[in-house]
């Protein structure tokens, strides 16, 4: 029997305890006992023997044989104690070894049992396993100086004692060992408890930050969300594997506290509960609330800081984790992120408004750009009969110019004929830029060199499609149409109005874009702007009269032409010629004039500006650009730049034609302006042009020849006339002895004296002294 039993139990743990007894009378009932619990470490088998620590308590299951009588185990047995009622009843005592010899059993002897190793309560069956019963044992605390104690065991079946002095019913009760320091175990515990706050405040910091929320911070946060995103991404982006390693530390260091409290704190009458209620509060408090609270302010902050942590733990936990996270991977495929539709974002913004820091047109403008796509472009239209347009046999002159200019729009449609729903082309305004109101240049020429095209969009079109469009830079103006199909006959396209790029800014904003030129701030409520400080263009100050030219170059320009030609040229001075006068001939037609220089025909004709003896009837002042002049037969060349003069004396013949008296003005006041044609050669450069001859040989390579020389009074004195120009001075024609040519384009004041003639008045005769 013992052998079965021994079979059925032997397939237990090392703590479990199997005595196998040797054959003994079937007096005998008792046959074997082992510890039921040994986790603790209290209790244990070596050896055959049973073996506790002093101040342990622990339960024993006894086997017996033959089973004894039900009725025999329900009494409680108190075995210390025995009573009449109990005095047949099994029970179990222990005694001290070694115990004086004496010829007596041991077991009767009452004050031979022990009182360090007390049998709590009585024998209780157990209806799964016949022929066992549990009873609970405590062994007290062994005496100063006393490390260990043996004690036998004696069993009463209820007629007599039996001594079972065997080893296999012997108890060694051993001095307890020194557990570690109280410090020591405070420390493993509030290492555990901490590892258990970090585990926790991780899983919440790193898995509550959504991999959209990572990558909206990386680009519109604050530098240091950027940065702590930047450091985030990197381990948030394995989501199962970062789940499986914080989950697997905290459960771990979770169960590890458990059982660490269980072990560092006493037990007490009531059981185990103690380092139980330690355990859950401790956790409750500092490894779930304090993280919980902390990192719910302070998420990205602390997980970016802790990353080093992370990856630290993530490569620790590797060989488990990684296998673990991939199959979640492919069970629950990619890691969903939060999302909202239109209407939910909508709604977050408005719910979310008493605690951001939007303003009303922020959240307007949002407001506009999500409801794009649900609205039609008949709504924000511009009718057809409110649109400013152009016959297309228009003709570009002043007043329609001026009255595009104040229309204020930049693309005009253009219909042809009478009805204003045949649009056929469309009119930038830039396209005007090359424009003369003066050619009166017709509209269709202007249109047809452009050909823009016409983009028609359909009355239902979504804005967002507009949009899109529009964005391509295909046009920033649609036509609207539609199908009409009421009615008898076939269907048609009808033009509702145009839709522009401004309309749909507006619908996104939520409000109305105005400029200096609209009249209403709403096309269907027709609602007029208010009144405003400001004057209406007035275009017609640019309206030349017939007898003006176009001024081609700029008024700073023309006021410093003005002022050169009325101080340093001295035809043009005062009194032989008013401001007002000179004026008038700079603006007069064709006196400043262009030529564009031909790099690839350098020799052309039209680059001289004058030809060595080719008489010539002109005078020129160059404004800009440079010229290269040719002197005499010798061929010497040097370059001028602007404000150099040529051709004086053709404008002096001109003058002394009015009046043949000015010459006697002139002999008394020195002025080359009234010498002789036969001296008028000294005029022939730019205050002193004549090189020929010229005491003064100057470089080719100074241009400054040109613009410093000598008086015209001594020049007089040093050069004879010439023949050429006194033969031609009855024509009012003037020969040079030297050419002009071109250098680049150029720009210039030619005066030709003919206009002159007509232009200037005769100078007041002086009257001369002698």
């Amino acid at each position: 029997m013992a052998e079965a039993v021994g079979g059925r139990y032997g397939s237990g743990a090392v703590f479990l305890l199997f005595i196998s007894l040797s054959p003994r009378p079937v007096s005998l009932w008792l046959l074997g006992l082992r510890p039921e619990d040994t986790v603790g470490g209290h209790v244990s088998l070596e050896g055959g023997t049973l073996r506790a620590s002093e101040g342990s308590r622990f339960t024993l299951r006894v086997y017996f044989q033959p089973p004894l009588p039900a009725q025999q185990l329900q009494p409680p047995l108190l075995y210390n104690t025995p009573t009449a009622e109990n005095a047949s009843s099994p029970r179990l005592v222990f005694i001290e070894e070694p115990r004086s010899p004496s010829g007596s059993n041991p077991c009767q002897d009452e004050g031979a049992w022990a009182s360090d190793v007390e049998v709590m309560g009585p024998l209780q069956s157990s209806p799964a396993l016949v022929g066992s019963a549990v009873v609970e044992v405590r062994v007290r605390e062994l005496r100063k100086g006393e490390r260990w104690k043996l004690f036998s065991l004696c069993a009463f079946d209820g007629s007599r004692w039996e001594h079972h002095a065997g080893g296999h019913f012997a108890l060694e009760v051993r001095e307890a060992e020194a557990g570690l320091p109280v410090w020591l175990r405070v420390l493993v515990s509030l290492l555990l408890l901490g590892f258990s706050a970090v585990f926790c405040g991780l899983r919440l910091s790193l898995l509550s930050l959504d991999p959209v929320e990572l990558r909206v911070l990386q680009n519109s946060g604050s530098a240091a969300e950027k940065e702590h995103a930047r450091r985030v991404q990197s381990v948030r982006s394995s989501g199962s594997y970062l789940l499986c390693t914080l989950l697997l530390g905290h459960v771990l260091t979770n169960a590890s506290l458990a059982g660490w409290l269980c072990s560092s704190l006493p037990v007490t009458a009531a059981g185990n509960w103690l380092p139980v209620l330690v355990c859950a509060a401790c956790v409750f408090l500092c490894g779930e609330v304090a993280p919980y609270s902390v990192c719910s302010r302070h998420g990205l902050a602390i997980a970016s800081r802790t990353v080093w942590l992370t990856r630290l733990l993530m490569a620790v936990a590797f060989p488990v984790c990684f296998p673990l996270s991939r199959l979640l991977d492919w069970a629950l495929r990619q890691e969903i992120s939060t999302f909202y539709t239109r209407e939910k974002l909508l709604e977050t913004l408005r719910a979310a408004d008493p605690y951001n820091d939007l303003v009303k047109e922020e959240l307007n403008i949002i407001q506009g750009a999500l409801e794009l796509r649900t609205k039609a472009v008949e709504d924000v239209l511009t009718p057809l009969g409110d649109c400013f347009m152009l016959r297309s046999d228009a003709v570009l002159d002043f007043s329609t110019v001026s009255e595009i200019l104040r229309s204020g729009y930049t693309r005009i449609p253009v219909y042809e004929g009478e009805d204003r729903s045949n649009i056929v082309d469309i009119l930038f305004v830039k396209d005007l830029a090359f424009v003369d109101p003066d050619d009166c240049t017709p509209l269709q020429t202007v249109t047809r060199f452009y050909h823009r095209p016409l983009h028609c969009v359909f009355n239902d079109t979504k804005l967002d499609a507009v949009l899109e469009e529009f964005k391509k830079g295909k046009s920033h103006l649609a036509i609207v149409q539609r199908v009409n199909n009421e009615g008898e006959g076939d269907p048609f396209y009808e033009v509702m109005g145009i839709v522009t790029l401004e309309d749909i800014i507006e619908e996104i904003i939520k409000s109305e874009i105005l400029d200096e030129t609209d009249l209403y701030t709403d096309n269907k409520k027709k609602e007029r702007i208010p009144h405003r400080e400001r004057k209406q263009h007035d275009f017609s100050l640019f309206k030349l009269s017939d007898s003006e030219m176009k001024v081609k170059i700029s008024p700073q320009l023309l006021l410093a032409t003005h002022r050169f030609m009325a101080t340093e040229v001295e035809p043009f001075k005062a009194p032989y010629l008013s401001e007002k006068i000179l004026l008038r001939l700079l603006k007069h037609p064709n006196v400043i004039q262009e030529v564009k220089f031909d790099e690839k025909n350098k020799k052309a004709s039209e680059h001289y500006l004058y030809q060595r003896n080719r008489p010539v009837d002109y005078f020129i002042l160059i404004i800009q650009g440079k010229v290269e002049v040719e002197v005499g037969k010798e061929g010497l060349r040097f370059e001028n730049g602007a404000f150099t003069y040529y051709g004086v004396p053709a404008i002096m013949t001109a003058v002394s034609s009015v009046d043949n008296d000015v010459r006697k003005v002139g002999s008394l006041a020195g002025s080359s302006f009234l010498l002789p044609v036969s001296v008028s050669r000294t005029f022939a450069f730019s205050r002193g042009e004549s090189l020929a001859g010229s005491p003064v040989n100057r470089s080719p390579s100074r241009c400054s020849g040109l613009n410093r020389s000598e008086s015209p009074n001594r020049e007089r004195n040093d050069y004879g006339g010439s023949t050429n120009q006194l033969s031609n001075s009855n024509n009012n024609l003037y020969t040079p002895d030297y050419s002009v040519h071109i250098l680049c384009d150029v720009q210039f004041v030619k005066l030709i004296t003919a206009k002159i003639f007509i232009t200037i008045p005769a100078p007041p005769r002086q009257n001369s002294r002698g």
